[in-house]
């Protein structure tokens, strides 16, 4: 027997008051409802479908329904053995056992009774759980009004059902749709159904909207800081900013707190952090020791953008000792600069203010205070040739150097002419290079002098040659490319030994530095060139169009002595002459990916760097990589390291992940890291170990000196419960000296 009824009826219980936030792990899917609810296509609007082996009406506004009570409306339906419903008064009855379901939820129950008109619905005996999401509970009444759920006697758990690694039972649960977070009362949090802690009151998230509260501890220990827990604590200010509060405990140099505050606006967007340490008892000698860090990006309007990056220590060896996010153990400047750019039609300007704070016994930098700089947005054809314009000026100051101030003027006009087409591409290009300078010198008797002006021209002529052709060497249907090329340079003597070193350093001599203009960044010097470079790439793509190969070498040929690295001692770095490069990239399998790199001085035959990268990344978080890495001379110390990195999972729920790096000069391991994951789809727990040589920017300590520091951490996480899923372990990788980077996978 089928009734339609012309009632409104509202759904008393919403899929957002159960709306857990938490990710869903892959291990889970046996554990949640492969179906979610739909209402009945044909039900028309605001009415009431029932069927049921029998019915009684009692009066015009109400019926009762008996055996195999089918009940549905636009967003709930209903299974019970019998029903009542009295229209007039809105009111809905049922006995069970019975079956609720709604979008999302699914409820059985003893009995239940609604009142239709205030929305409300009461179940007892009720046994819940999420047709789409984690979660699953019990409670002695289930009371369901408006946007709140309220449940009695209940527990709550993302475990399984038959055997829930954690749950909580408390006196009252209180799941808010408006706020999107649960309370509970007399709280008893049970692991594998033993009782752990009582809480007489706590919150968690029921959707992903954010709250205030305790986010995941970690727990640790090592060499360097003992015992170590890391508690921070989330501060949902408003929708706009917030804060995190992070108590850090060390057992060797006592407790630090660490806060980040984050805005955003519809013009800016930042944060700052504040590192604090009253007292290092490691290092009793020290003052208080602290680290501020401020970032802020600034879309001021279409044409005016800013942007804030200072990060400030209290000491040379804060990063070293202490670590933080903010900057990594090994660096030994710390970048701190502000600028405001206009991106006019005609001109791009840049204003910045630009400082370093030199961690340890390395060169001092200049303050740049300030440095403007600017360039015509696109050239200008007159006569068949590009005419385009950029120049800078910019003042520097550091006290502690022998030219204490300098002020620095730079105009650069460049005529160009341009030719292109598939096959080919021709550029000839000079440049009228002038720069004024204003010295403030306070040692006597240097080479440097108040007043220079430097001017000198630049010539550079460039030409490309694109073959092509099919190839059946890698793949069918493949393509071949052939791309030579040949660069003139010519820029004549100056002498500029009377000029002082503010902002310039040598560039990367790599296969497309062979290509460049300069050979030094900034303007404070400018190299003699009189050379050839020759060079060719050539390509492979497969039928998709997709590169899989390539190789490219190049030298230069200089045409006189004089003009050739060596000669030109404009730095104390080692220079080299007749320099060759290579580099190459093999892609042969979707998930096979080979890569390398290297610089030679023909000259002197002498290898200057190499490297080397060997990647494998399969499905399931699989992930191995092999490399290598030479320099000769950095700072007057070879470099040759091998590494080693790996992410294998073990079975659904275990995942390994190892790193390794070795010097192979000195002879010792370097770093070395090793970590476990366990992931199911209500817990999960990370235990890694790592070993690392420690860094002392106040001294310098040979291989016999080396000092190592050791320790392990732990990470333990309850989905559910306001904590995020660890999610991929081989993440981790990216931690420590060496972060494992991803090669670039290069499409056409």
């Amino acid at each position: 027997m089928r009734k339609i009824w012309g009632l409104a009826v509202l759904s008393a219980i919403h899929s957002t008051a159960f709306a857990n936030t938490n990710i869903v792990a892959a291990q889970c899917k046996d554990y949640m409802q492969p179906e979610n609810w739909k209402p009945l296509a044909s039900l028309p609007k605001h009415a009431i479908d029932i069927v049921a082996d029998d019915l009684e009406l009692q009066g015009t506004d109400s019926a009762e329904f008996s055996g195999n009570v089918v009940i549905n409306t636009e967003t709930m339906s209903l299974e019970a053995r019998r029903a009542l419903i009295d229209k007039k008064e809105g009111l809905l009855s049922a006995s069970g056992p019975l079956l609720y379901r709604d979008q999302f939820t699914k409820v059985h129950s003893n009995g239940l009774f609604a009142d239709l008109n205030a929305n409300t619905v009461s179940l007892l005996g009720a046994e819940y759980e999420l047709t789409d999401q984690q979660g699953r509970g019990g409670a002695e009444k289930l009371h369901a009004s408006g946007s709140k759920i309220s449940l009695d006697n209940s527990s709550f758990t993302t475990c399984p059902a038959d055997d829930p690694f954690w749950s909580i039972e408390a006196s009252s649960i209180v799941l808010s749709r408006e706020d999107g977070w649960g309370e509970t009362y007399n709280t008893v949090f049970k692991i594998m159904d033993t009782p752990i802690i009582y809480l007489p009151y706590f919150t968690f998230p029921i959707d992903d909207r954010r709250k205030s509260g305790l986010l995941t501890p970690t727990i640790s220990s090592s060499n360097k800081f003992g015992l170590e827990l890391i508690t921070p604590y989330y501060l949902n200010l408003a929708p706009n900013y917030d804060a995190t509060l992070t108590p850090r405990y060390m057992a060797n140099k006592g407790f630090q707190l660490i806060t980040e505050f984050r805005y955003l606006t519809e013009q800016h967007q930042g944060k700052i952090g504040v590192e604090y340490l009253s007292k290092d008892d490691s290092e009793p000698q020290l003052d208080d020791r602290y680290l501020v860090h401020w970032q802020q990006k600034s879309y001021l309007s279409d044409k005016w953008r800013a942007f804030v990056d200072v990060t400030n220590v209290s000491d040379d060896n804060y990063l070293t000792d202490l670590t933080s996010e903010y900057a990594n153990e090994t660096d030994t400047q710390l970048y701190r600069t502000g600028s405001l750019s206009y991106l006019g039609e005609d001109w791009l300007v840049d204003l910045k203010l630009q400082d370093f704070e030199v961690l340890g016994d390395h060169r001092e930098s200049y303050t740049a205070l300030p440095q403007i700089s600017f360039r015509t947005r696109d050239s200008y054809e007159l006569v068949g040739l590009d005419w385009d314009f950029e120049g800078e000026f910019a003042y520097f100051q550091n006290d502690a150097l022998p030219i204490s101030e300098a002020s620095r003027l730079h105009l650069e006009p460049r005529v160009s002419f341009s030719r292109s087409d598939y096959a080919w591409s021709f550029t000839s290009e000079a440049r009228l290079l002038h720069t004024r300078y204003e010295q403030n010198i306070d040692v006597p008797d240097t080479e440097y002098e108040e007043s220079v002006t430097r001017t000198l021209p630049s010539l550079r002529v460039h030409g490309q040659l694109n073959f092509e052709r099919s190839t059946e060497f890698f793949f069918e249907q493949g393509t071949q490319t052939l791309e030579p090329q040949i660069q003139y340079l010519y820029t004549p003597h100056r002498e500029q030994s009377q000029i002082g070193w503010y902002d310039t350093a040598k560039l990367q001599d790599d296969f497309i530095g062979l290509f460049r203009a300069r050979r030094y960044s900034g303007y404070d010097r400018i190299a003699e060139a009189n050379q050839f470079t020759v060079g060719a790439t050539t390509r492979v793509f497969d039928s998709s169009n997709v590169e899989r190969f390539n190789f490219s070498a190049g030298q230069i040929i200089y045409l006189e002595s004089s003009v050739k690295p060596s000669e030109q001692l404009f730095t104390d770095d080692t220079n080299y002459n007749a320099l060759f490069a290579a580099e190459s990239m093999l892609h042969w399998h979707k998930r096979w990916y080979l890569s390398g790199g290297v610089q030679y001085d023909v000259d002197s035959k002498e290898l200057v760097q190499s490297h080397f990268t060997l990647d494998y990344k399969g499905d399931d978080k699989q992930l191995v990589q092999l490399n290598h890495r030479y320099v000769n001379d950095v700072s007057d110390y070879e470099i040759d390291q091998v590494g080693l990195f790996t992410s294998l999972p073990i079975d659904d729920n275990w995942q390994f992940v190892a790193s390794y790096h070795r010097d192979m000069t000195a002879n010792r391991s370097v770093e070395s890291f090793v970590g476990v994951q366990y992931q199911s789809c209500c817990w999960a727990i990370q235990v890694t170990a790592n070993r690392q040589i420690e860094t002392n920017l106040n001294q310098t300590l040979t291989n016999d000196e080396a000092v190592f520091d050791s320790g392990f951490s732990l990470k333990f996480v309850l989905t559910g419960l306001g904590s995020q899923s660890s999610g991929d372990a081989s993440k981790l990788l990216q931690q420590g000296i060496f972060g494992y980077r991803r090669p670039y996978f290069l499409n056409k």
